[in-house]
């Protein structure tokens, strides 16, 4: 007995390539597979312009593995995206049309304004509703976004109580794979660190001071919330996790002193203790620690009492997107998993 078609929602960044294959559910849909690998397509980018080879057959060897996930579980709706890397690289096309001809997958490198408008579909449910602003700050491996949305349902873009209305929006052009291979990612010493927080700094104190983002915190007006791997390794740390658990991760909420306090704990540890970690490991060792800067640099900039981690985003935006224009839901469903 056939159910609810099968989507699909495939998201390449400079870092990962993430798919989820989900139905539709009464609030919104329910996850039936999934896969996530870090193919760090965005590697030596910065230094040479170019996808080098061996990023370009390590994720296309992932998107082998998404192709056969998506035949076998039935898709018959998919949206494949891929973001910074392929906007940055020269040979860009290449991978596209290798993806096409090799794995059957028509990739769209969508912008950054289309970027952020999918996180903020993608986190929506995360949104407090006791608050009047909310900014998602969205730590990539090429780029860092700050989506600044209004939380007043009567300023919802379409009238669904998941689209919040988007006021403004920030794409700086530096990840973590740009700040660990600029500033190196094994051993970071304090002044390392802070050369990267104040780095990105520079780059976001515009659009903060701008919109007035650090004044709506010291009101208790804004919330914020962080959508990375970088994120969500700090709840695993602070959980103590023996190995990763989405269902406690996504949704949790740090206070803004535990947070530094695991940012300079992951920084102090040497490279060695991050592989050895359960909650890092050698894929994001050299990588976190630049994530924390990032981190770091936007909370100096506009303090709020807290995050609130996402193990969500652009993936969710994309499958909740597909549902709604094909009417599966009313539109005052969620954006469930």
């Amino acid at each position: 007995m056939s159910g609810p078609a099968a989507y699909g929602a495939l998201d390449l960044g400079t870092n990962n390539c993430r798919l989820l294959i989900a139905r539709p559910a009464p609030q919104g849909f329910k996850v039936i597979d999934a896969f996530s690998r870090i193919v760090r397509l965005g590697e030596g980018l910065a230094a040479t312009g170019r996808i080098s080879p061996a990023a370009m057959q390590r994720t296309l060897s992932a998107l082998d593995v998404c192709a056969a996930k998506l035949k076998q579980r039935g898709v018959t709706r998919l949206r494949a995206v891929t973001t910074e890397a392929c906007r940055r690289a020269e040979n860009g096309h290449e991978l596209l049309e290798a993806a096409r001809e090799r794995c059957g997958l028509e990739l769209d490198a969508i912008d950054a304004e289309e970027e952020a408008s999918l996180a903020r579909y993608g986190c929506a449910p995360l949104i407090d509703s006791r608050r009047r602003q909310a900014a998602i700050i969205d730590i990539g491996g090429g780029s860092t976004e700050i989506v600044w949305l209004s939380n007043d349902p009567a300023d919802a873009d379409d009238g669904a109580l998941c689209s919040p209305r988007l006021r403004a929006w920030h794409s700086l052009p530096l990840g973590v794979v740009d700040l660990a291979e600029g500033f190196g990612g094994h051993e970071v010493d304090r002044p390392t660190y802070e050369a990267m927080v104040t780095e990105i700094q520079a780059g976001l104190a515009p659009f903060v001071t701008r919109h007035g983002l650090a004044e709506q915190a010291r009101l208790g007006d804004l919330q914020m919330i962080g959508t990375s791997g970088t994120v969500t390794t700090l709840t695993g740390l602070h959980l103590d996790l023996p190995r990763y658990d989405r269902s406690r991760v996504d949704g949790a909420f740090l206070p803004l002193d535990l947070v530094e306090r695991l940012s300079e704990r992951v920084r102090a540890m040497s490279y060695a203790e991050r592989v050895a970690h359960p909650c890092i490991g050698r894929d994001r060792a050299d990588l976190v620690v630049a994530g924390c800067a990032i981190l770091e640099a936007f909370w100096r900039l506009c303090p709020t009492d807290g995050l609130t981690v996402a193990d969500r985003g652009l993936r969710e935006g994309l499958l909740y997107l597909m549902m709604r224009e094909d009417g599966v839901w009313p539109a005052q469903a969620g954006v469930g998993a």
